[in-house]
C-alpha cells in the first residue's frame, strides 16, 4: 500500500500479524477504554506477540509515564516494558528539546508523563509562568481534575512571547463513561485567551511518527487505532498501512464519509482482526461492489446493501468493508455524502 488516494479497502491473504513485523497500536478505544481491557484485545495481542510480531504501544495520551503505562498494561494481562511505550510527551520533549538550550525551563500544563519526558531530554519542568529565564509552555492532557488556573498560567507566559508547545490535539477522549473532553479542548480555552498556535507533536503529525520510528526500528509497521483524525490520518502521513478497530470512538458511518487522508488500509470489529487476514473488496458483475456475501451500490443518493441468502450479522464487517468500497469511489478525493442508514442498520453498526 502507497499514500495514494484509496477508494477500496485492501486484501490482504496473509494473516496481519504475519504481514507486518510491528504493531504500533494506539491505547485508550483499542486496546483499554476507562482502564478496562476490551474485548478480545488481551487474547489477541498475546497470540500475535506468541507468533513473533513485535507489539508497540503509541499513545496521544500523555498523562502517563510509559512506566505508568506498561504497568497498567501489564495488570491487564498484556506484558510490557516500558521501552515499548511511546508517548505524544516523548514526542514533544524532543520537539523542544531541539528548538531551546540545554537545561531549559519549560512550564508544564499538564501531567506527570511530561514532567518525566521533559526531565528524560534535560529540560527543567516548572509550575509558573513567573519563572526567569522560562524558554517553553508545554500543554499536555492532565486528568479530569486540572485545575483551570493551569491555563490561566499557560495563557500568562504566551501572552508575553514564550513559545507554545502542545503534545496533541486530539478534541476527545473515550472513558469507561462515555467520551470526554480530551488535551484538544484545552488547547482551544488557550488558544482562545491568547490567539497563539501551538506546535503540536502528536499523531497525525510527524513528530510523533518519527518518534515511534526511532524507539521502535519497525521495518513494515502497521499502525492500528480507532480515531481516523489521529491514528489513520497518522498513518497517511508516515506512508504506513493501517488498521481501523471499531471499539472507539469511530463507527460505520463516519468511515463511510471519510476522506482520502482518513481511509484506512483494512477495517475489523476488533483486535481480532490482527490474527486474520482481510477478505478482498471486488467490483460486482451488476455494479457496485462485492465483499464475501454482501454486494453494495450507490443508487440515487443511497447507498443499498445487497446480502446473499443467509447473509447476516456475522459478516457485518464484509458488508461494511464493501460499503466503504461504494463510498469511497463516489466520493473521489471528497466525503460521501449518500445516505448509508439504512444499510448500516442492517448489518447491525
Amino acid at each position: 500500500m502507497t499514500r495514494q488516494s484509496r477508494t477500496l479497502p485492501a486484501g490482504s491473504e496473509r494473516s496481519l500479524h504475519q504481514a507486518y513485523d510491528t504493531a504500533l497500536l494506539d491505547l485508550d478505544g483499542v486496546v483499554y477504554a476507562g482502564g478496562e481491557a476490551i474485548a478480545h484485545a488481551v487474547d489477541s495481542l498475546a497470540a500475535a506477540r506468541a507468533d513473533g510480531m513485535h507489539l508497540a504501544y503509541v499513545t496521544n495520551n500523555a498523562l502517563r509515564t510509559p512506566d505508568a503505562v506498561a504497568e497498567h498494561l501489564s495488570e491487564l494481562g498484556i506484558p510490557t516494558e516500558a521501552g515499548e511505550v511511546i508517548t505524544s510527551a516523548q514526542a514533544v520533549a524532543r520537539l523542544i528539546a531541539e528548538q531551546v538550550e540545554p537545561g531549559a525551563k519549560v512550564l508544564v500544563i499538564g501531567g506527570e508523563g511530561l514532567r518525566v519526558a521533559l526531565r528524560e531530554r534535560g529540560l527543567v519542568p516548572v509550575d509558573s509562568a513567573e519563572e526567569e529565564g522560562l524558554a517553553a509552555v508545554v500543554q499536555g492532557y492532565g486528568g479530569p481534575d486540572l485545575p483551570w488556573g493551569r491555563f490561566a498560567e499557560a495563557s500568562y507566559a504566551i501572552n508575553r512571547g514564550v513559545p507554545w508547545y502542545a503534545s496533541n490535539t486530539d478534541l476527545t477522549i473515550p472513558g469507561a463513561r462515555g467520551i470526554a473532553p480530551g488535551n484538544g479542548a484545552a488547547v482551544e480555552v488557550v488558544r482562545i485567551a491568547t490567539g497563539a498556535e501551538p506546535q503540536v507533536a502528536g499523531k497525525p503529525l510527524p513528530p510523533m511518527h518519527r518518534e515511534t520510528v526511532l524507539r521502535t526500528g519497525a521495518k513494515r509497521p502497521l499502525v492500528v487505532g480507532d480515531r481516523l483524525d489521529t491514528d489513520i490520518e497518522g498513518a497517511f502521513n508516515g506512508d504506513v498501512d493501517s488498521l481501523l478497530v471499531l471499539t472507539g470512538v469511530t463507527d460505520g458511518a463516519q468511515l463511510l464519509r471519510a476522506e482520502p487522508k482518513y481511509r484506512p488500509t483494512y477495517v475489523d470489529r476488533d483486535l481480532r482482526g490482527l490474527l486474520s487476514g482481510q477478505p478482498e473488496v471486488v467490483p460486482a458483475a451488476g455494479g457496485g461492489f462485492r465483499c464475501g456475501e454482501w454486494t453494495a451500490v450507490a443508487l440515487d443518493g443511497v447507498l443499498e446493501l445487497r446480502g446473499e441468502d443467509g447473509a447476516g450479522a456475522d459478516g457485518a464487517m464484509d458488508g461494511l468493508r464493501a460499503l466503504c468500497a461504494a463510498a469511497w469511489t463516489q466520493a473521489g478525493e471528497g466525503s460521501c455524502g449518500l445516505d448509508a442508514g439504512k444499510a448500516l442498520a442492517r448489518l447491525g453498526l
